[in-house]
C-alpha cells in the first residue's frame, strides 16, 4: 500500500478516526457536531472540523467531504492526506490563509453507504429561501416512476420506457431531468427537501463561526461520481459571475468548466451548497469549485443511486442480498484501487496549493 492510499478507510468510523488522528497529528483542535442518529454499525456520528492557522486570517479555504455521503470515502482520504503534508500548512501560514477542514458534511449518508441524508434529502439541491416558491422540475415528474421502479432490477416495461424517453430527448436531458433537483417526489432522487436539513443547519453554523470575519474565502467541495475515472474535473462553484469565474480559471486553469456555459459534466442544478458562502459570509470575495472525481461511467453511477432508492424503499430484502447490492452504491463512488487514490491525492494537493496561492496572490 503507497502512502497515499494509507489516508482512505473502509468505513465511516475508521475514516473518521483516521481523521482525527491527523489532526491532532497536526497539533489542530477539532470541534464536533454531534449528529442526532447513529451509523449503520451503531458508531457516533459528527461533522467535524478542524481548523489550521489563525482563526483571524484575512482569508479562509474551507475543505469540505460528505456533502454527498457515500462519495466522503474519497473527500475524507483526501483532507488525511493535506492534514499530512507539514509543507502545506506552512504555505498557508506563511500566505495568510486560516485552513478550515470539514469533515462529514453528511456523516449519516456515509456510514450508511447513502448519497442523500437521513431526510433523504440531497444535501447540495437543499439550499433555498424554504418560505417562498421552490424551483418545479416537471421532467423528473414525467420519469419519476421509470426511475425508482416496484422491482429490481426494473421490469422490461420500465426499460423500454426509459429508452424511449431517452431516444426522444437525448442522454443529457435525461441527467438533467433526474439530477437537476426536485421538491415533490420525498421518497425520489435528487430530492431538494421542503426544509433546511440537519446537514444545512450545521455547516451555516461554522461558517458563522470561522468565515465570517475574513476578506477572502474560496471554498473545495471533494465529489465523487462524474468524469473519467481518476480525473478531478474542476467545476466552478459560484454564481455566475464572470468576474469571479475568471478568477476561479486564473487559480485552477483554465480547464475549470461550469455549468453555466454546459462545459462541465454536471448539468445545470438549483439548491446548491455553495449559496452559504454569500449567505454567511457576505462581507468575503469568494471563490470556489468542486473538485470532482470520476468513478464508473456515468450510467453505472446514476443506476447505482436508483437502486439505492429502490432498497429503501424494500426493507423486506435480505440482508446478504442488501449487502451485496449497497456494495454497488459504493463502489460507483469510490474506486478502492491505490492507482485512483493516489491520484485522488496529487490531484487534490495540486488544487489546494493553486487555492491558497490564488487568495494570497489576489490580496498581493
Amino acid at each position: 500500500m503507497n502512502l497515499a492510499a494509507a489516508c482512505f478507510a473502509q468505513s465511516y468510523a475508521e475514516a473518521r478516526g483516521l481523521f482525527l488522528a491527523a489532526a491532532q497529528a497536526a497539533g489542530l483542535a477539532v470541534e464536533s457536531h454531534a449528529h442526532p442518529l447513529p451509523g449503520r454499525d451503531g458508531e457516533a456520528l459528527a461533522m467535524d472540523v478542524a481548523l489550521a492557522a489563525d482563526a483571524g486570517a484575512p482569508a479562509v479555504l474551507l475543505v469540505t467531504s460528505a456533502c454527498h455521503g457515500v462519495e466522503g470515502y474519497c473527500g475524507s482520504g483526501l483532507q488525511v492526506a493535506l492534514l499530512a503534508d507539514r509543507a502545506l500548512a506552512v504555505a498557508a501560514r506563511q500566505a495568510g490563509v486560516a485552513l478550515v477542514y470539514v469533515h462529514g458534511l453528511n456523516p449519516y449518508g456515509f456510514s450508511w453507504w447513502r448519497r442523500v441524508t437521513h431526510e433523504n434529502v440531497d444535501l447540495n439541491r437543499n439550499w433555498h429561501d424554504f418560505s417562498g416558491p421552490l424551483p418545479a422540475n416537471p421532467d423528473y415528474d414525467r420519469i419519476a416512476h421509470l426511475l425508482v421502479p416496484p422491482s429490481w432490477p426494473p421490469p422490461p416495461a420500465i426499460v423500454a420506457a426509459e429508452q424511449a424517453w431517452r431516444s426522444a430527448q437525448g442522454d443529457k436531458a435525461w441527467q438533467a431531468a433526474m439530477s437537476r433537483g426536485q421538491h415533490h417526489h420525498p421518497q425520489g432522487l435528487f430530492y431538494g427537501g421542503r426544509a433546511p436539513t440537519w446537514s444545512q443547519d450545521t455547516l451555516r453554523a461554522v461558517l458563522r463561526r470561522h468565515a465570517r470575519h475574513c476578506a477572502r474565502l474560496a471554498w473545495i467541495d471533494i465529489h465523487t461520481g462524474l468524469g473519467p475515472c481518476g480525473h478531478g474535473e474542476r467545476i466552478y462553484a459560484g454564481r455566475d459571475d464572470p468576474e469571479a469565474i475568471a478568477r476561479a480559471r486564473r487559480w485552477w486553469g483554465a480547464e475549470v468548466t461550469s455549468i453555466y456555459d454546459g462545459s462541465s459534466s454536471s448539468a445545470l442544478l438549483t439548491g446548491l451548497m455553495w449559496n452559504a458562502a454569500w449567505q454567511e459570509a457576505p462581507q468575503a470575495q469568494y471563490t470556489g469549485i468542486a473538485l470532482e472525481y470520476g468513478t464508473l461511467p456515468l450510467d453505472e453511477v446514476l443506476t447505482a443511486l436508483r437502486l439505492d432508492q429502490w432498497l429503501q424503499g424494500h426493507p423486506e430484502v435480505p440482508d446478504e442480498q442488501r449487502l451485496r447490492l449497497k456494495r454497488q452504491v459504493r463502489d460507483a463512488f469510490y474506486v478502492d484501487t491505490d492507482d485512483w487514490k493516489q491520484r485522488v491525492v496529487q490531484q487534490g494537493l495540486e488544487a489546494t496549493r493553486q487555492a491558497i496561492l490564488g487568495l494570497s496572490a489576489d490580496h498581493a
